[in-house]
């Protein structure tokens, strides 16, 4: 029986939904229900990459379609046809990246109302949604988790929402922010509709909670009743007794044998949770040591590092322990189990408002064993583990099936909870329970408060040594008010689309069709979400299908390379359905420079051009300039964009030629940011470097199949001719005079940081200082060598400093005139040597010996020669017969890839990349894009 759709077809009376109306919700949900149960019978719609696993039955009591479904959703076209607006190249479209500090907490109510194992706080989403779109337009969510950007899109037309940002609402839905100029107006008021997709059926069925339509006081007063049937028929599994007689003792024992359910018992008292403790044997006796009464100080409550045997007092730590286990029959799949052994230990409980702990008492084990041979009444997960990258800890521990992370009587609770409340798609409070309630709940005392802290470890399935059991019915309550406090603030027109599916495979999606996307992938290795998710999604009878998650994972057998290759599929699909010029926004976690690399490659590889990287500092909650690209401290925010329809048609029409190239160079500008005043400190944009710009042309012609047309040198005369530069950074000619309107209100000039890691870095860290300095070798040798730190590259040859100037720089000689840079330097900074001429003496003196950066065109000639160098020393490597080289120069492969490339001998770039570590290929992005590109184009293709 339909319960809560029942009680809200009573009271909803009519409803439209996309365009059609029906009599009820619950006619709504019973017409897309039977659409959706046709298309599951379409043997080509249960193909599509990504379909979960599950029965026809399983998914359909999930589904609240068109809403949410449990499979990739057949009805996003309609949704988007409904909401969405065609593209029209014709409707001026400008914004620049989000810069903006960002400071959001995670205390929000919205935002603790259901964990997960990674989140954006709603809020910080809301802020990008209302810079890059309009009211109405449609957003898309591929990785969505939770579902926050559906809720941010949804809050965009919340006039309270939007101002607790700190922004204001005019009368006429303006939104104005504060800025150094005063409040300007940044967007409008009004809902966003979103596209929500994620791979994991968890995950969907969350994010359909948080961005649902629903009568929130019939579902809390459904749930309420609900959670009220189960303590009436099942709380007597959570009795204690309070400081029995030992007839009381006798007598309850006896109801334990007689009764169904207990009732009448004297001194029985609420239990708030129970302590659960391993047993191990002592290494030294072989006698049994219940860990909570040996290992753990009972007046701190924190576990000693060593202990005495109770048995032989042998000295011990936890490591020196050897485990128990006990062979017990699991009526459940009816064999036996060897699992670990583990004894209730500590039982804390509550009578007439006070709290108690005890020691379990033989009611307590009578009761225990009454429990553990109950039949199994209705619907469990029982599914047996699977062998993965997380999957050992629990095995280890003789967990094999997932019904085992549970005692007996929370099963038993959650099994009932799951069976009363309908449709599933609304057991919300099932999935926010399921870890919390499991054995995973770590005990833990925080300052001698005894069970204060504890809760399952992030990102794994570790069973601990000391468990909290908690009764399922207690939690449940308490996740219900939860979800009753979160679900009055966010209300629902039914403005979000919720399909689960592969980010890879869209196919209801039409081509330029959405407004801007925001996407929080995974992060390489960093949590195995399929992994992670099979508990709960055993209670849902709908698992993820694993074969496309872009993880690294090596169960899986996916390595770096092939994150990376479904990460690109992925983006492909993500910049196949943006409109052009419009925005892409990555929020990643990033813990290693390698997968960090693969997702600038992937990105670029399907097309998108990044215009900005910020860094979100997690402590402080605010977003800073990246100048390190290979920063692997903090969690990084891609900003990049979809090249606008004239910038394509511009490379149709002028194809591999200069005019693209300043075609490229003239749109990417204006999608660049202009430096922000920090406090007192004028910011550097690194995109705005010269080379930085040269790497993203690079990467665009790159992506059209097509070679580069210009040098890195006559690329950055190019721009010297074309674009004025200030500090270091290039601007278009109306920017600049912004830039100097706020440059002069600055003392310092923004300086941008260089890390010296490799060759390619000290020929910049020299080329940035002779700039500043022209200099002497000997000058510059100590201020170099202090750059040769712990931070260089472990398998780069360190070059020598005179090769390296001979290599990138000229030096005068004191023949001839005082070339210009010098000239500029030494009468700037030497008062007796202003207003000299090029070839007087005394400045020729002081000249002499100086290395300097050369000019353009004799630039262009030291270029030449330097790549005949490394070509040259490139040759050397594909002639070393060995397995790996051990030492090697990344401009030299640098070179050798690019040219190698340019020839289309793929096959050279494979076998050479072979030679090195797997690390230094990965970690270099411009390796990384030549070498992706030549494995698709070979044998070796993934």
């Amino acid at each position: 029986m339909n319960q809560l759709f029942d009680h809200q077809a009573e009271e909803s009376g009519p409803v439209e939904c996309l365009g059609q109306t029906f009599p009820s919700d619950e006619a709504r949900r019973a017409h897309f229900l039977q659409l959706l149960s046709e298309k599951l019978k379409d043997p080509d719609f249960r193909n599509q990459e990504g379909f979960p696993i599950g029965t026809d039955e399983a998914i359909l009591e999930m589904s609240d379609p068109p809403y949410y479904t449990a499979c990739p959703n057949p009805f996003v076209t309609d949704f988007c046809n409904y909401y969405g607006k065609a593209f029209d190249s014709s409707v001026q479209y400008i914004r620049e990246p989000y810069t903006v500090d960002v400071s959001e907490g995670k205390n929000d109510p919205i935002y603790t109302s259901h964990s997960y194992h990674t989140k954006v706080p709603h809020k910080a989403i809301m802020r990008y949604i209302l810079h890059y779109t309009e009211p109405g337009d449609v957003v898309l969510d591929g990785f969505c988790g939770t579902g926050m950007t559906g809720v941010a899109a949804r809050l965009c037309g919340d006039k309270a929402a939007v101002e607790s940002l700190g922004y204001r609402v005019d009368k006429d839905g303006r939104i104005l922010s504060l800025s150094p100029d005063g409040w300007v107006v940044i967007s409008r008021l009004g809902d966003r509709h979103s596209v929500l997709n994620d791979l994991s059926s968890v995950a969907g069925f969350i994010a359909h909670n948080f961005n649902s339509p629903l009568n929130i006081e019939q579902h809390d007063k459904h749930s309420q009743s609900v959670i009220n049937s189960i303590e009436k028929d099942l709380g007597w599994m959570f009795l204690t007794l309070h400081n029995p007689t030992e007839q009381q003792l006798k007598d309850a024992i006896a109801k334990i044998d007689n009764e169904e359910r207990l009732t009448g018992i004297k001194s029985a008292a609420k239990i708030n949770y129970t302590v659960w403790s391993d047993v191990f044997s002592c290494p030294e006796c072989a006698q049994e040591i219940v860990y909570w009464d040996t290992a753990v100080d009972k007046t701190t409550y924190q576990v000693r590092d060593t202990f005495s045997c109770p048995s032989c007092q042998k000295n011990l730590a936890k490591k020196d322990l050897e485990r128990s286990f006990s062979n017990t029959f699991d009526p459940i799949i009816g064999s036996y189990v060897n699992s670990a052994k583990r004894k209730p230990a500590l039982i804390h409980y509550s009578l007439d408002g006070k709290y108690f702990t005890k020691s379990p008492d033989s009611f307590d084990f009578a009761l225990l064993r009454k429990i553990q041979s109950l039949p199994k009444d209705s619907y469990v997960p029982e599914d047996p583990l699977y062998k993965g990258d997380k999957t050992s800890d629990p095995l280890s521990v003789g967990i094999t099936h997932q019904h085992q992370f549970y005692t007996r009587r929370n099963l038993q609770i959650l099994a009932r909870y799951r069976e009363l409340i309908k449709p599933t798609s609304y057991a919300f409070n099932l999935t926010s329970v399921a870890s919390v309630a499991s054995l995973m709940y770590r005990f833990r005392s925080q300052n001698g408060s005894l069970g204060a802290g504890g809760g399952p470890m992030s990102g794994t399935l570790y069973v601990p040594s000391l468990i909290k059991e908690i009764p399922a019915t207690k939690l449940l309550r308490e996740h219900q008010r939860k979800t009753y406090k979160m679900k009055r603030l966010v209300s629902s027109n039914g403005g979000n689309i919720i399909s689960t599916g592969s980010m890879s495979a869209l196919p209801s999606i039409k081509n330029s069709s959405i407004d801007y996307i925001f996407l929080d992938p995974p992060f390489g290795g960093n949590l195995m979400y399929s992994e992670l998710n099979y508990l709960s999604e055993g209670w849902l009878a709908v698992k993820t299908n694993n074969a496309p998650e872009a993880i690294q994972n090596k169960s899986q057998r996916k390595g770096l390379d092939v994150y990376r290759s479904i990460m690109t599929n992925c983006f492909k699909e993500a910049f196949r359905v943006l409109k052009p010029g419009r925005w892409l926004t990555v929020e990643f976690s990033n813990s290693k420079a390698s997968v960090w690399n693969a997702i600038q490659t992937a990105l670029q590889e399907a097309g998108f051009v990044v215009a900005n990287v910020s860094a979100l500092n997690k402590k402080q909650g605010s977003f800073n300039a990246v100048n390190n690209k290979t920063s692997v401290k903090q969690d990084l925010v891609i900003s990049a964009y979809k090249p606008s329809e004239w910038l394509e048609d511009r490379f149709s029409e002028f194809g591999v030629s200069t005019e693209s190239v300043w075609a490229f160079v003239e749109s990417h500008l204006q999608k660049l940011p202009l430096p922000r005043v920090k406090e007192t400190d004028l910011e550097f944009v690194p995109e705005r470097d010269p080379r930085i710009l040269f790497d993203r042309m690079v990467a665009w012609f790159f992506q059209h199949g097509a070679s580069v047309p210009l040098s890195s040198i006559e690329f950055q005369g190019g721009l010297a001719q074309r674009y004025p530069e200030r500090d270091g950074m290039i601007f278009s000619a109306d920017q600049v005079a912004k830039y100097d309107k706020k440059r002069a209100t600055i003392d310092k000039a923004p300086q941008m940081e260089l890390f010296v890691s490799d060759e390619r870095s000290a020929i910049d860290w020299l080329s940035k200082f002779l700039k500043k300095k022209p200099s002497t070798y000997q000058d510059i040798h100590p201020e170099f060598t202090t750059q040769l730190g712990a931070g260089w590259k472990k398998h780069e040859e360190k070059p020598e400093l005179k090769a390296l100037l001979e290599s990138n720089f000229l030096k005068y000689d004191g023949i001839g005139d005082v070339p210009s840079q010098i000239h500029s330097y030494l009468s700037t900074n030497h008062k007796d040597l202003r207003s000299l001429e090029k070839d007087d003496p005394r400045l020729i003196s002081r000249a002499k010996d100086r290395w300097y950066v050369p000019d353009p065109n004799k630039a262009h000639d030291l270029e030449k020669r330097r790549e005949r160098a490394l070509l040259k020393e490139f040759e050397t490597y594909k002639e070393f017969s060995g397995r790996r080289l051990k030492e090697f120069r990344l401009e030299v492969l640098r070179a050798g890839f690019k040219d190698a490339y340019s020839k289309k001998d793929y096959q050279t770039i494979v076998s050479i990349a072979k030679k090195i570590p797997e690390e230094s290929l990965q970690e270099d992005e411009k390796l990384l894009l030549w070498y992706d590109q030549a494995l698709t184009r070979t044998e070796g293709a993934i």
